[in-house]
């Protein structure tokens, strides 16, 4: 096992840092090839800006229920289901995704739709939400569908071939084998909620199979946390589990704030999640809300874009939004329509053998992928007709492995401001078009609440742009430190279509918005330090050459010499804190790509980030070693976070305080990572009575299927 700074044909050793706009590191990226591979669709050849952007409709409520306390909980039946959608134009094929709907509404007029990607859950400040989650992966009579992408085996996976001793581990076997091709596990995660649960959390040992009636006796139907949170969730919440669901529930505690929520099943987010099942949660009200902001000029309450889409809104709507939520996602495609996704590792490196077990190299899984499109809201390349006035746009990075760079230098007279990030409203608005060349950097699973101001934009069509990279990325500065995307496909995000106004913009100019203020975190009481690593092997390419690659990235600690230890997904708990306390964590990284880090169950302020003395190789020197050079974090990065990112060749110190007790994950959300043991169990007070044993290498606990 070895950290490794230069373990891709498209990365040289890096060079000495800089002052970047996006941070720190200059130079070490050579270029890719003109073209992204993907399917046998060629992106050039798919139409833009043909489809109107979809906005996404409210998600109905099945109902409301009381709990014992006599508060009102918001109720939601919703499930996971198979279907064919047009993401492509009209004229191509449909596309087969997975998507979340809702099965039941308690108005006659809610959309009981699936989609991808989903509806948005509306949730109000301190009002809980309940939801069922189903897994309806199944056909029509009632048979389990086998996943729609290749599932590598070989990971330390759901595993539910392997029965109840052998479930949420890494299998062994004698041969390499082919993809799994049986019934599919999910859970679902709410991505930033605070103060859940963890029997409600999305862990990723709590899955479950559908209800199918054709599943193989000896499969496991459960995760192996499953009967545990099942009973703690009936203790709780008097909510009842059964085949093919689970009931959540969510307090919504956090600041009003854009959350959201995807599959989290161990060992195949980055493939449930690619398939289509995600979707927009809002947190609106409370102290920290809309209604606190204030206009700077009159000291009243601002006033803010809107509407947005509402509950029983008709669909498709009859009158324009001015609050759309976007998610950008990247992808690819056979010429068919379907998705694709690579089946063997040569697609990532040409490593063709040997393959687990007469290597180490898993046959299937790819370190990271770039897809050769761009989806918006469901849809390759859309555009969106805007008035010349002020728009509030919650964006969302749903793509793999990919960091956004957005780009609006092509829009004359535009105007950006962000005015709120996953922990809810920056303590100030931040201009984007000023003081950051109209680019706004987002890595994985990040949100932007921004202002996009189009009154002086002169009607016409503009393209939205991306000048992140088609490649790994480890900060510096677009066209300088790295090539940027390609132009002509993933370069380009939706296009904005500006007409006249259709009435008098009444919203308040960003710059003399007063956001409400931000209480500070208690000072830490422990400082715990983490570290990101990969693990590196050997394979060989079709030619018999010997190819090194990545055949896991890897989350640890750091002793107190200084050395990283690197710590499997099985290995004991090793983050414990205390219920209550805050403390700051430090990620080290030893890695040559920067790491979108996500620790469940609390939002944290970013303290800081401070640099690592390198060795001539360009990886950090170990004992891990300050240069004393410390840079606050970004003006966008203020107030609260829910995911941050980890550049190469530093620390990055975050504060937390952890108020819920419990079992809980923290992860890089380079969703290829977090299925190959860049994610880490971490547990808030002591063990629960009764709870799940750890497991011994290579297998599960007993207990229940």
């Amino acid at each position: 096992m070895k950290t490794e700074a230069n373990r891709r044909q498209f990365i040289k050793v890096m060079g000495v840092a800089g002052a970047g706009l996006f941070l720190p590191w200059k130079g070490g990226l050579q270029p890719v090839m003109a073209q992204l591979p993907g399917g046998t669709l060629d992106p050039l050849m798919i139409p833009k800006y043909q489809t109107p952007l979809l906005i996404p409709p409210v998600m109905p409520r099945a109902g409301v229920v009381t709990q014992r306390d006599g508060q009102e909980a918001d109720y939601y039946e919703i499930s996971m289901r198979q279907l064919s959608q047009q993401i492509l134009p009209a004229g191509l094929p449909q596309t087969k995704v997975w998507g979340y709907g809702a099965v039941k509404s308690e108005s006659p007029t809610g959309l009981t739709i699936h989609n991808a990607p989903s509806l948005t859950i509306e949730a109000l400040w301190n009002r809980p939400v309940r939801v069922k989650w189903i897994n309806d992966l199944v056909d029509d009579r009632g048979r389990f569908l086998p996943h729609i992408l290749p599932v590598d085996p070989t990971l330390h996976w759901a595993n539910p071939p392997g029965g109840s001793a052998g479930r949420d581990s890494r299998p062994s076997f004698r041969s390499t084998p082919g993809r799994y091709r049986g019934p599919v596990p999910i859970v679902t995660h709410v991505h930033g909620a605070v103060g859940v649960g963890d029997e409600s959390d999305g862990y990723a040992e709590a899955w479950w199979l559908p209800a199918a009636r054709n599943i193989p006796e000896d499969y496991a139907r459960v995760g192996t946390w499953y009967r545990f949170f099942q009973k703690k969730a009936q203790q709780k919440f008097q909510a009842s589990w059964g085949e093919g669901y689970a009931v959540f529930q969510y307090p919504n505690l956090n600041r009003a704030s854009t959350i959201w929520y995807h599959d989290h099943a161990l060992g195949m987010t980055r493939l449930n999640v690619y398939a289509g099942p995600a979707g927009f949660y809002i947190i609106r009200g409370g102290a920290s809300g809309d209604a606190a902001i204030k206009d700077s000029r009159t000291g009243r309450t601002a006033v803010l874009p809107g509407p947005a889409p509402r509950a029983g809104d008709p669909f498709p709507p009859t009158s324009p939004y001015y609050e759309i939520p976007i998610a950008i996602q990247d992808r690819a495609f056979n010429a068919d329509g379907s998705l694709f996704y690579p089946d063997s590792r040569a697609f990532f490196d040409g490593i063709v053998k040997n393959y687990i077990p007469k290597g180490e190299v898993s046959p299937i899984w790819n370190p990271e992928f770039f897809g050769n499109c761009i989806m918006v809201n469901g849809n390759t390349w859309p555009y969106q007709v805007v008035e010349k006035r002020r728009y509030r746009i919650r964006f969302l990075n749903g793509c793999q492995s990919r960091f956004l760079i957005l780009n609006f230098a092509a829009m004359p007279g535009v105007e950006v401001w962000q005015i709120g990030n996953e922990g809810g409203l920056l303590p100030a608005p931040v201009n984007i078009t000023g003081d950051f060349s109209n680019k706004l950097l987002m890595g994985l699973a990040e949100r932007a609440d921004v202002i996009v101001d189009f009154t002086n934009v002169p009607v016409g069509q503009y393209v939205l742009g991306n000048v992140g990279p088609d490649e790994p990325f480890g900060g510096g500065e677009p066209g300088s430190d790295f090539d940027v995307a390609e132009p002509a496909t993933t370069g380009q995000i939706l296009q904005f279509r500006v007409v006249p106004p259709l009435s008098l913009d009444t919203t308040t100019p960003p710059r003399y918005l007063q956001l409400p203020g931000i209480a500070r975190l208690p000072q830490e009481t422990v400082v715990r330090a983490v570290s990101l690593m990969e693990m590196s092997g050997a394979g060989w390419d079709a030619s018999g050459v010997p190819v090194e690659g990545p055949v896991a990235a890897m989350l640890g600690t750091v002793d107190a010499d200084g050395n990283p230890q690197a710590a499997m997904w099985s290995d004991p708990i090793t983050e414990n804190p205390a219920l209550g306390s805050t403390e700051v964590w430090e990620f080290y990284n030893a890695t040559a790509d920067a790491h979108p880090m996500h620790v469940h169950e609390a939002v944290f302020e970013v303290v800081n980030r401070e640099q690592l003395v390198l060795g001539r190789d360009g990886a950090p020197v170990e004992p891990f070693q300050f240069t004393g050079n410390v840079r606050p974090p970004q003006p966008w990065e203020a107030g609260f976070k829910d995911t941050v990112i980890a550049y190469p060749g530093e620390v990055t110190r975050i504060r937390a305080r952890f108020t819920t007790p419990g079992q809980f994950v923290w992860h890089c959300h380079i969703v290829e990572h977090e299925d190959n043991e860049m994610m880490r169990p971490y547990r808030i007070g002591p063990v629960q009575p009764g709870q799940p044993l750890p497991k011994p290498p290579g297998g599960g606990s007993e207990g229940e299927k």
